[in-house]
């Protein structure tokens, strides 16, 4: 079996010559039978140039829902990795997800920034919605981080990790029970109740099933693609999340080809089916999405939402886009937020193809424009002659379902 491995290579500008590699997931994934691979650098690398440091955002080994052959905790997938700039050398690590099950990579980029005192920090967003701050040169956590108990797997084979850590800065719910079902009307509600409740549903962290695991966050966010912006003014962190539950059933190999062929036109719609080549299961996994194709939980679906990391806490979270006209709903978005030294968040990212600005401290929408095509991205700013611009790509998504085109929009802002 041909495993992609997920090495980290540099090189020298000048010469194009290699300098130096590093594997996130060497030598374990290389001992298993059979062999594991990916933990890739997922997300965008942050570079420390006076402190000749680089941050490594890594995603999950391979396959993502079963682990049966990869044991322990999997160090250094699904992490923050410090590596020496100039040599590849290992500095620190820390793993935000021991053992994934979920396909919770790592989606961001590190934030880096000035905590208390001038004492050098990152910030790192993740899919569950869990903010970790970090000391930038040690690793050392700035707020408390805590490893908590999770639900233990019923697949044979399977080891689930016993605890995960937790932060104290939780951006999305993390629970969906029957009680919590959503629908546009009593039917679809109904529908979706009785969904839930066929499902394995529990804390998070509940591991992927035969009966099927509702995954809530799911591998969708809390914090995706985009990753986050901070204002070092007003020491707010920004980020756009979602809400949308995740549907995750594991298949024996030998039923994979029954299950394809009698899969519900709803499932062939929105759900995946992936073999999951050397694990005895494959999987499927849709979002659980009522036929209206509503999402099942209530809204918003998702937002914008801005923390104060010196305080560890939440300070406002506002609906992002909207799939129902004059309801602030918020939409599933990949993009991200950029804040301005004005006290401007702007984002679009949203399903809606709005470009949106939001005041900085109160998270009250201030503007709004309708892109041409969807704006799955981050706006960029900067200043020519003494104006500054606010640029965006709408280019849209193919799976977000957005309209797509190759535009490059710039606006001037006073």
């Amino acid at each position: 079996m041909t495993v992609e491995r997920g090495i980290v290579r540099a090189f020298d500008v000048r010469t194009g010559n290699l300098r130096w590699t590093w594997d996130p997931i060497a030598p374990w994934a290389y001992q298993t039978s059979p062999r594991t691979g990916a933990g890739n650098a997922w997300s965008t690398i942050s570079v420390d140039a006076e402190h000749d440091l680089v941050f490594i955002p890594t995603g999950s080994a391979s396959p993502d829902y079963f682990g049966g052959f990869r044991k322990g905790d999997n160090k250094w997938a699904n992490s923050v990795v410090a590596l020496r700039a100039s040599t590849g050398e290992f500095v620190w690590g820390f793993q935000v997800v021991h053992h994934d099950l979920w396909d919770y990579d790592v989606a961001c980029q590190p934030t880096l920034f000035t905590w208390k005192g001038g004492t050098l920090a990152v910030a790192i967003t993740t899919k569950m919605g869990r903010v970790f701050v970090l000391n930038r040169l040690t690793g050392a956590p700035f707020l408390p981080i805590q490893e908590r108990p999770v639900p233990k797997s019923d697949i044979p084979g399977e080891e689930a990790w016993p605890t995960q850590p937790a932060s104290t800065i939780s951006l999305v719910p993390e629970k969906l029970s029957p009680e919590d079902a959503w629908g546009k009307d009593a039917e679809e509600k109904q529908w979706c109740t009785e969904k839930i409740r066929a499902a394995r549903t529990g804390e998070i962290f509940t591991p992927p099933s035969l009966q099927g695991t509702l995954v809530f966050p799911s591998n969708v966010g809390g914090v995706n693609w985009g990753s986050a912006a901070y204002d070092p003014q007003r020491h707010l962190l920004f980020v756009d999340t979602n809400r949308l539950p995740i549907f995750v059933k594991l298949i024996p190999k030998d039923e994979l080809a029954e299950a394809r062929k009698n899969a519900s036109d709803l499932d062939r719609l929105h759900g995946e089916f992936a073999r999951q080549t050397g694990a005895p299961f494959a999987m499927f996994r849709t979002p659980l999405l009522a036929p209206s194709g509503l999402p099942c939980n209530a809204p918003p679906w998702g937002t914008v939402a801005a923390v104060d990391l010196f305080e560890g806490k939440k300070v406002w979270d506002v609906p992002l886009g909207s799939f129902i006209p004059g309801m602030n709903t918020g939409t599933i978005t990949l993009g991200g937020p950029m804040a301005t030294a004005g006290g401007l968040v702007f984002t679009a990212a949203t399903m809606d193809n709005g470009l949106r600005a939001f005041d900085s401290e109160t998270g009250r929408e201030l503007w709004k424009y309708d892109l041409p095509a969807g704006g799955q991205a981050t706006p960029m700013t900067y200043t020519l002659k003494g104006k500054q611009y606010l640029v965006i790509a709408a280019g849209g998504h193919g799976k977000l379902g957005t309209k797509q085109g190759d535009y490059v929009i710039s606006f001037t802002l006073p």
